[in-house]
């Protein structure tokens, strides 16, 4: 059936949706045009409103779905489709997981050339709650997240991909912003918790904040703690301070760990993107030399004080990964390289090039910049598996873990 079209310039149009892509829209094709619009599913058929916008992919807003899939479910949370968070909740698990999957394989074909023929297991968990870290965002007397591609805030009282903790101070604070003592000045906090404590961090605040304003918040939440918060994870208990980064999904950093490491064992390691030591420390009791590479200060320092505090004598190095592989010698037995979604980069590339290492595990929450990395690294190295971990249940987010070894 063609696909209607109502006028040169039309008010809505109907399209058929061939798949989804990442960035959580599905994509449709109107007169040899490539046409993104959310909420759908691959199948369906839909009414949009065409938005206006420069180049050669239009893009929709969701009207009504004339045709639904089969996989479809009613969204769990009230806020869905308003709130930005969630891009997935109307489709089924088992249908968000088969999707992921075929974005990734697209993904390294069409970017970086990359063609895997073998399994891509998946990795997951419990779909909901799963959040251990959230920012909440103030405005006008109201707190919540940012609509969906907006920078507008979308009040709420719960999340349900956020754990309870975090739901019970989503609920305390929505009220405190509305006390006399909240300090309207104040625009974003950031909330963690070990799901026993909470840690409050100010991301973004017009003037800095007093003492009291802390004090205050903490006769309100349970278990607000003074400053760090220690983790457990992967056998150890890391140190977390604010500005430091730890990974979201409670229930699969184990997992991850697991996947990463999986039976690996030799003379020396590398932790490129070494954070609190998520890695490093579970490293050094397969590895008697664990190099460890930290950027950011308050990391580095739990860093530091999690392999003291852990009997795990690894080699600390303050700086970037770039200028790390520049100073070190000798060929390691295993990389592990976890970099923000900007990927490794063609500096940090070359240097792993350099260094030839005998095994590299990349740990990557961006699938383009993947493609590209690996692309470059194929001529190099071979891919023995590739693994999905689904970190981010609910919205298009993905994180694959790449296992390579030396050609």
């Amino acid at each position: 059936m063609p696909l209607q079209v109502n006028a040169e310039s039309p008010e809505f149009m109907e399209i058929e949706i061939e798949k989804l892509v990442y960035g959580g829209d599905g994509l449709a094709r109107v007169n040899g045009q490539v046409l993104l619009a959310p909420f759908v599913l691959p199948g369906e058929r839909a009414l949009v409103t065409p938005l206006p916008g420069k180049g050669q992919t239009l893009r929709g807003s969701l009207l009504e779905v004339t045709r639904p899939a089969s996989e479809r479910i009613t969204p769990r949370c009230e806020y869905f489709a308003e709130c930005g968070g969630c891009h997935y909740q109307h489709a089924g698990y088992t249908l968000q997981l088969a999707q992921k999957r075929e974005i990734l394989r697209e993904t390294l074909l069409r970017l970086g050339k990359v063609v895997w023929e073998g399994d891509v297991p998946v990795l997951s968990g419990e779909p909901w709650l799963y959040r251990n870290r959230i920012q909440l965002h103030f405005e006008d007397r109201k707190a919540g997240f940012h609509k969906s591609g907006s920078h507008d805030i979308r009040s709420v009282n719960h999340c349900e991909i956020s754990s309870p903790v975090l739901n019970a101070a989503i609920s305390k604070l929505q009220t405190a912003v509305r006390q006399p003592q909240w300090p309207g000045f104040l625009r974003s906090l950031e909330l963690f918790t070990n799901e026993s404590q909470l840690q409050l961090t100010v991301t973004d605040s017009l003037r800095p904040l007093a003492a009291r304003f802390f004090e205050w918040c903490a006769s309100l939440l349970d278990s607000l703690a003074p400053g760090s918060i220690d983790y457990m994870a992967a056998g150890h208990t890391f140190r977390i301070s604010r500005g430091s980064f730890f990974q979201v999904n409670r229930f699969l950093i184990d997992s991850l760990v697991q996947e990463v490491l999986g039976d690996s064992s030799g003379a020396h390691a590398v932790d490129l993107y070494a954070g609190v030591g998520l890695f490093s420390l579970p490293l050094f009791q397969r590895f008697p030399r664990v190099d460890a590479v930290e950027r950011s200060g308050p990391a580095f320092r739990d860093l530091e004080w999690n392999a003291a505090a852990n009997g795990a004598r690894i080699r600390p190095f303050h700086g970037s990964a770039e200028d790390s592989l520049r100073g070190l010698e000798g060929t390691p037995d295993l990389v592990i390289a976890d970099p923000p979604r900007a990927g490794l980069g063609a500096s940090v590339v070359a240097g792993l090039l350099r260094l030839r290492p005998a095994k590299l595990v990349i740990v990557s929450c961006d699938p383009a910049t993947l493609a590209r990395d690996l692309r470059a690294l194929l001529e190099t190295y071979r891919i023995t598996r590739l693994c999905l971990i689904d970190l981010f249940p609910q919205t298009y987010h993905l994180e694959t873990i790449a296992h390579l070894e030396r050609k």
